[in-house]
Formats: C-alpha cells, structure tokens, sequence
C-alpha cells in the first residue's frame, strides 16, 4: 500500500470494497429468513432442573405423544341453543381432521351458566412452529357468520399462535421501520446526499453477516433464536453499528482537514477512533455473553445472538467502512467538503464549545445537579411493578387468544383447559389429591385415565407409569395470572409435605412460576459480573481505576433514574400492568452496556487530550470535538430502538422505551453535564494510579505558580 499517487491504498480500499460486497450476496438472503430457525415455546426456556422441567418429562410417559392444548370457546350470552351445539360438534370433527391436531377430540364442556361451550383440541406438540399454521386452520373453521355465536381459539396453543404472528413481523416491518429510522437521521445528520449511504450499507452488511451466521448455528442447533432475541438483535446492530460508523466518519472528518490524501487521513482516523470502538464493541459483546450465566434458556439464547451481532459490525465498521470512506475521499461529504486547512473541529460547533465553556465555569454545582436530579428520578423505581405478564396483559391489541382468554374467565373456572398437573407415587395419590382439593385456588382435582376421551370423571381410575399417577388440578385464576402463580406455589409446598410422595407439580402456570424465580436468580448472578467485566475493560482501556469506578457509578445512576422514570410511563401513561420479570436484567445489560458506550467514546477522547493539554483541558477539548457525533449516535440508537413499538408486544415496547430514555439519559445528561464536569472538577486525580495523574498533577501546580 505504498505509492505516492495514492493508487495503492485506493486498490487496496476497493479489493476490500468487493470483496465485502461478495459476502453481502450471498448473507443477504438470510437477512429475511430468521423466523424459519426461530422457537417461540416458553416450556423450550425453561431450567433444566426446574420443577416443572421434571413435570414435563415425566408428563411424557402418561401420553403417546405431548400435546398443547388449543382452547376454542363459543359464548352466546342469550344461552347456547341446540343449533349452537349442532355447529360445535360439526366443527369438532372438522379439528380432528386438521394436521396436527392429536385425535379423538373431546366432548364440548358445557358452563354452568349455560352461555358458553368449550371445546380441548389436543395439538402436537412435535408441530413446533407449525402450531401456529394449526391454530390458524382451526380459526378459519370456526370463521364466518354464526348467528351471533362468538368464537375465539385461546390456551397456550393459541397464544403461542398470537406470538408467532407478532414475532413474523420482525423479518419484515420491524427491519423496515428501522432502517428507515436510521435514513432519516442520516439524512438530518450529514446534511449531503451521499454520506449517508456509506454508514447505512455498512450497517446493512452489518446485519446480512449476523444473519447468516444466527441462522446457521441455529440451524444447527448450537444456539438457540427466539422471537424476542431476534427483535433485539436488527435494532442492536443497526443502532450500535451507525453510532460506531457515526463516530468513525466524525474522526475521518476532522483528519481531512490536517491530511491531503483520504488514506492518511483514515489511518490517522483509524488509529484514534478504533480502540474506543473496539472497547465499546467488546464490552457490549462480554456483557451479553454474561446471559450465558442465565438459568433460563431464553436469556441465555440472547447473549450469544447479540453477542454475534455486534462482533459482525465491528468487523464491518472496521474494515468494509473505512474502505468505503477512501474510495468516496473528500466528495462523500459534499456539499461540505472538508479542506486542508489545518482547521480545529472544536470551533466548528459553537454549541459544545460553550457547553465546554460551562461545565468549566461550574463544575461543582454542574455535577451536583445532575446527580441530585438523576437520584430524584430514581425514586420512580417504587412504583416498577416485576410480574409475570398474564395473556391478557401480554399484547398491546386485543388477539383472538386474549379474548379467548376473557370468554373463559367470564364462564368457567379460569384455570380450565390448563390445569396444574401433580405426578406422585400411586400409593399417596388419594391423600396428594386430599391436600391438593384443600389448597385455596384450585377449583377441582381429577387422576387422568387411560383413555381421556370422554368428560372428566373424578372417580375414573388412574393411569400408573412406572409407579406413579398423574393428577390434573383447576385453578380458579386464569392461568397465567398472579393469583394462580400464588395458587402453584401454595399447592407444591402443600403435596410436598405429604410423607412418601414425592410430588411433582407443573403445567402452563408452573413453567411461568419456574422461569419468573430463575429471572430473579439471573439478576442476582450476572448484574454483578457485568459490572466487574465494565470495570476491567476501563480499567485497560483508560489506564486507571478511579476513572472507571466513577464512569460505572454514573452508568447505575443513570439506569436507576431510566427505570425510575419507565415506572412512572409504563403506569400512567402507557397504562401497564406491570413489568415482565426478564425486564430489569435485561433492561440492565443493555443500558449499562451501551450506556458505558458514550463515556468510552468521550474519555477516550479525553484521556488523548490530557496528554496533550493536561487534565482538565483535556476533558473540555474531548467534550467540545466529541459532543456533536456522540449526541448524534445517542438520538440513532434511542430512535432505532423505540422502533420496538411497532410489535404490538409490551414487553418489547418497554425495553425499547426504556433503552431508548436510557440512552437519552446518557447522552444529553451524564456525558454531557455529569462526567465531564466531575472529571473536571477532581482533575488530575481523575487518572489515579497511572502516570497521567502525577504528569498532569505536576503541570496543573506548575501552571500554578
């Protein structure tokens, strides 16, 4: 790459530019095909040794094939008629024809009430994503004018229908939203018709080679992908991916003006920016990984997804970027071409300049401030309500699951079509079914025969595997709520307490139960541990300690204040039930994660200049030539992650409200006010133990006297 005409370096930026451009044919098929590698089954997350993990195995010996059951409810509030129950024995046959539907299917259970018909279709569960394509030909049957006779397909199995309808969206409407989202601010950015393409083909690139290696080692089952995963992962790379393009073209920008050729400016640019490109990337990518920590599989599926995303875009914006930006030289800016001229890119905003300005003038009372103002927010943390969401609560839309759901509750115990399921030994099976009757919550227990083709009968005999009986307990709450959750956790430690029987409880309600306390156990286990990896790659990166101890406790103030503040919208604004249990982990990983993103970008910045300048210089030179491209990189990856609202999923469009104030939060407040002004007002001392502290410390006193 030598030559002083350039030409070298240019066919050496193009080599790179075509070579890239090959693996982008053949990745971008596999941008639009995740969904086919995708499972969206919550009983598939759950811990290997949790209870209802065993429940499910065990539930595997009572049955010729598992099954997950469709609930489908006819209501007429006027009274089911004869007609009425002609339709639903003819549509009963019908589901027994569906592929996939495990037949014979039970006799309609009539309500009490008289107004309502139930009708248990048994699904394969080896159908997996195909579920859905069952449900939806169980609800194109029951379609079409009945006289004024609701019906609605609800259960698990049609909820997990509802599920895989929102989650096929993200191939196609979510990855259009965003990268319309980031085109737009491109656009508002750069100000110049061609610049934004490089950052947005790079980030597109991006995505292809994450997609393609996502859906090959899913494939492969060697990791797992879930919808929520997958939703994650186009926003992360597309947000994450501009704002390492936005701060590299920033670099390459203001190198022009002190180099002629566009190589030596991009080296030079290179050089600066990559370190705090590469340590934002790889503290991002360790603090992912961390969710291999997890008990539940669904975390642990996103840790290794995001992870391989993000060290798909540092390969990207590292190599594929620079090139682009050589081959494009001075005209990819026009019509503001940067000039040789020498010139300082601190002058050529006059908004940070004067910010720099400020924070100098009042650092103490700046910091003090913000802090007191972030710590306000952070009371709004005693209104965060951690639950599992019910069906009902789940959607932002009412589906057809969710009125199911609701027909139910109105007719029946809640709880039925899925009921609670207890395994223990025969001998104790009379004495387990006792005790389960007199637990407040559950409606009614029955053993489950051989045959299970007929209404329930509580005096059939019970089928015996290997010693053991299975009994089917009714919850009076709707399955998925929190009273039936309590009801889960009464009735286990209840059956446990009888001598002998070794009492296994699972079902719908248990695997929720299951996964909502190893959501607790996960936070307690990995918050720590990213935190102590955060502290290491500053700690590396910055040559200090005290810096990356006050940087961390910036980011967690910044984070209590977010979730404080999401507390207050998700109630009163958004009118939420609450927040799922997975929220404040998951909340926690990429807010602190991406969160420390900004203050590497700025005190690297920073820590450069104090070298040149001494400390406190420094840190208003880095807040002046950082300000601009970081505060733009902040409103991409906020804007790129509410693009989550358009799935009609709350516990989506909460960690996409929430990352995005974060963010925010990060970007106008703590980098811009908070850090900059407490590392102006410690000084030198900021450096402690390394060199810079006492080089700096000794010009500050003699600059001094």
């Amino acid at each position: 790459m030598s030559g002083r005409d350039g030409r070298g370096p240019a066919l050496a930026a193009l080599a790179v530019v075509l070579g890239w451009l090959v693996v982008g044919a053949l990745a971008g098929p596999y941008a639009g095909r995740l969904g086919e590698v995708a499972t969206n089954d919550n009983a598939a997350f759950l811990p290997a040794d949790a209870e209802a993990t065993r429940a499910r195995e065990l539930a595997g010996g009572f049955v010729d094939r598992q099954t997950t059951p469709a609930l489908v409810v006819y209501e007429r509030t006027s009274g089911i008629t004869d007609a009425d129950r002609q339709r639903v024995a003819t549509d009963a046959a019908r589901f027994a024809e569906v592929p996939g539907v495990v037949g014979p299917v039970p006799p309609p259970i009539p309500s009490e009430d008289g107004q309502a018909l139930q009708v248990v279709v048994p699904v394969d569960d080896a159908e997996g994503e195909r579920i859905g394509t069952v449900v939806e030909e169980l609800r194109d049957i029951t379609s079409g004018d009945r006289d004024g006779l609701t019906v609605n397909v609800a259960g698990p199995a049609g909820l997990l229908a509802d599920l895989i309808e929102v989650f096929s969206a993200i191939d196609g409407t979510l990855l259009i939203v965003t990268l319309c989202v980031v085109l737009v601010i491109l656009l508002v950015v750069y100000r110049s018709p061609i610049l934004w393409t490089f950052p947005l083909l790079s980030a597109g690139m991006s995505f292809a080679l994450a997609a393609v290696l996502v859906h090959r080692l899913a494939d492969a089952d060697v990791i797992t992908l879930n919808g929520q995963a997958q939703g994650i992962l186009t926003v992360l790379v597309f947000g994450a991916g501009t704002d390492y393009a936005l701060l590299l073209v920033a670099r390459h920008r203001e190198e022009l003006h002190r180099h002629e050729r566009p190589w030596d400016a991009m080296r030079t640019a290179w050089k600066g920016a990559a370190p705090a490109i590469i340590a934002s990337g790889g503290t991002v990518i360790l603090s992912l990984l961390c969710l291999l920590l997890s008990n539940v599989n669904s975390n642990r599926a996103l840790g290794p997804v995001g992870a391989i995303g993000i060290a798909a875009t540092l390969l990207v914006m590292l190599t594929f970027l620079p090139a682009l930006l050589v081959l494009g030289g001075r005209w990819a800016f026009w019509p503001r071409r940067p000039r040789r001229d020498q010139a300082d890119p601190r002058t050529e905003n006059g908004i940070w300049r004067r910010v720099a300005g400020f924070v100098a003038r009042r650092a103490r009372r700046v910091w003090l401030v913000t802090a007191l103002v972030l710590a306000a927010f952070a009371v709004g943390l005693t209104q965060l309500g951690a639950t599992t969401l019910g069906q009902t609560d789940l959607f932002t839309q009412r589906t057809d699951s969710v009125a199911g759901q609701q027909a139910m509750a109105r007719h029946y115990p809640a709880g039925t079509g899925s009921p609670a399921t207890i395994f223990t030994s025969r001998q104790t099976a009379g004495q387990v079914a006792e005790v389960a009757r007199g637990v407040p919550g559950v409606a009614a227990v029955r053993p489950v025969n051989g045959k299970r083709t007929g209404p329930p009968d509580p005096d059939a005999p019970p089928r015996v595997v290997d010693g053991r009986v299975q009994l089917e307990a009714t919850l009076a709450d709707p399955p998925d709520s929190d009273g039936a959750e309590r009801t889960i956790r009464d009735l286990r430690a209840a059956v446990h307490q009888v001598p002998g029987s070794d009492s296994v409880v699972g079902g719908f309600t248990a695997i929720n139960v299951d996964t909502a306390d190893a959501s607790r156990r996960d936070q307690n286990v990995i918050i720590p541990v990213v935190l102590v990896v955060i502290a290491i790659i500053l700690a590396l990166l910055l040559r200090a300690i005290l810096t990356p101890v006050l940087l961390i406790a910036t980011v967690l103030l910044s984070f209590a204040a977010t979730l404080g503040l999401c507390a207050l919208l998700f109630k009163y604004i958004f009118g939420f039930p609450g927040v799922d249990a997975s929220f404040p982990l998951f909340a926690f990983v990429f807010l602190v994660a991406l969160g420390i993103d900004y203050n590497i970008f700025l005190m690297s910045r920073v820590r450069e200049e104090s070298v040149r300048r001494g400390s406190r210089a420094g840190v208003l030179a880095g807040l002046a030539v950082t300000g601009g491209v970081i505060t733009s990189a902040g409103i991409v990856l906020a804007a790129t992650f509410s693009a989550l609202a358009v799935l009609p999923l709350v516990v989506l469009v909460e960690l996409g409200v929430a990352v995005a104030l974060g963010v925010l939060i990060d970007t106008v407040v703590v980098r811009s006010l908070l850090v900059p002004a407490l590392a102006y007002d410690i000084g030198p001392t900021i450096w402690w133990p390394g060199r810079l502290s006492r080089i700096n410390g000794e010009r500050e006193a003699r600059d001094a006297r």
